[in-house]
Parts: structure tokens; C-alpha cells; sequence
């Protein structure tokens, strides 16, 4: 008869072949906080290009003026006549509110594209593992709901469109009563949002009609 060895500082009780505490901890880590999940930000490359592009040119060409006025030559036209018009019209002339107007339109557009996410066809996913981001795209989670709907008896074709906070599905019914399928339709769209573990779970709405009668 042998008496059974206790588990020893190094080991956890209970597991098979007594593997150290450090191996199970790093195979079956605890569960930590991920912390809150937002929406991805677009990287805006094109607007950055478009605008380093004007800046780099125009400045160029500034500063080649520059330098050529200082050389001993006369000032381009366009400076000339960019001077010349900056000391005659009056700050009330339509070209300079015009100018104004525009300037301000663009200056507005840049810091808005800085100051927002963009990217409105990924929606952000829960947060399960520090340190990993996961997002679904918005065609993708209405496929997955489009083809649960399509499980529902009586539905004969689903329409299913998926936004930001509202999921939109219109489906056509070729049998069975129009509440019944309206209710087993939001039983499984509402079970299938759930199970896209999306971080803000949008708003259901569900329309059912007969087909049209040819």
C-alpha cells in the first residue's frame, strides 16, 4: 500500500504528470481586463498625400522665388501679381471672402478627417485578450445574419443590412402567418448579433411581407 505524494511548491494539484505552475499558468492564462474596444482609425493616406503634396510644391516653388529674387532676379509674375492684389482689394471683395470661405471649408474637412475614426465599415469586437484587437465588416456580420435567417421556416429570401448602431432585416414570407416568422426571425437575428461579439450591439429591426403578385 502506498500513500499518495502531495503536491509539492512547484506544482499545481490536480494536474496530470505534475506539470509546473508556470507552464499551466502560460497554456491557461487568468482572465484580465481587456479594457474598452473603440473604433479603428483609418491611416487617411490619401488626404495626407494630396495635402503633403500641394504643400511640398508650393513651398518649392516659394522658396525657388525666394532665392532667385535674392540672386538678382525679378520676382515670378504670380508673386507679383499675388502682392499686388493682396494691397489693392479690400477685405469685404467677393474673391477674398470667396478665398476665405474656401480655406476654411478645407481647414475644417483636414481636422475633421484628424479628429475621426473613419474605417465605418468595420465594427469593433469585445475585447477578450489584451494587447489583440478584433473587427467584423459590416457586409461579412450581414451575410452570417442573412444566412440565420435563412434557417427560419417560411422565409423565402432575407434582405439584411448592417450599420453601426441598427441592423435592418426585410424578409419576404411565402408561408406561415406573418407573426410567427416576425418572431422567430427576431429570436434568431437577436441570438446571432449576440454571438458576433460586437462591442456595441446594434438595434434589431425586422419587417416581413408576402411576395408581390406577379
Amino acid at each position: 500500500m502506498s500513500a499518495r505524494r502531495g503536491a509539492g511548491a512547484g506544482e499545481r494539484p490536480g494536474a496530470e504528470g505534475g506539470l509546473p505552475a508556470s507552464v499551466l499558468d502560460a497554456v491557461a492564462p487568468d482572465p484580465v481586463a481587456a479594457g474598452p474596444a473603440g473604433r479603428f482609425w483609418s491611416a487617411r493616406r490619401v488626404p495626407a498625400a494630396l495635402v503633403a503634396l500641394v504643400l511640398l510644391g508650393a513651398t518649392g516653388l516659394l522658396l525657388y522665388d525666394v532665392a532667385a529674387v535674392r540672386a538678382g532676379r525679378t520676382a515670378m509674375a504670380w508673386r507679383r501679381r499675388l502682392a499686388h492684389e493682396l494691397a489693392t482689394r479690400h477685405l469685404d471683395d467677393p474673391w477674398v471672402l470667396g478665398t476665405a470661405a474656401a480655406a476654411t471649408v478645407l481647414g475644417i474637412w483636414l481636422l475633421v478627417l484628424a479628429l475621426t475614426p473613419g474605417l465605418r465599415t468595420v465594427l469593433p469586437m469585445r475585447r477578450t485578450t489584451p494587447g489583440i484587437r478584433a473587427g467584423l465588416d459590416r457586409p461579412a456580420a450581414a451575410l452570417v445574419l442573412r444566412d440565420r435567417a435563412m434557417e427560419v421556416s417560411g422565409v423565402q429570401s432575407v434582405r439584411m443590412t448592417v450599420g453601426r448602431h441598427r441592423a435592418r432585416a426585410r424578409a419576404v414570407v411565402h408561408f406561415r402567418e406573418l407573426a410567427e416568422v416576425r418572431g422567430d426571425l427576431a429570436m434568431a437575428l437577436g441570438d446571432g448579433l449576440r454571438q458576433l461579439g460586437l462591442t456595441r450591439r446594434p438595434r434589431l429591426s425586422v419587417e416581413v411581407r408576402r411576395p408581390k403578385r406577379r
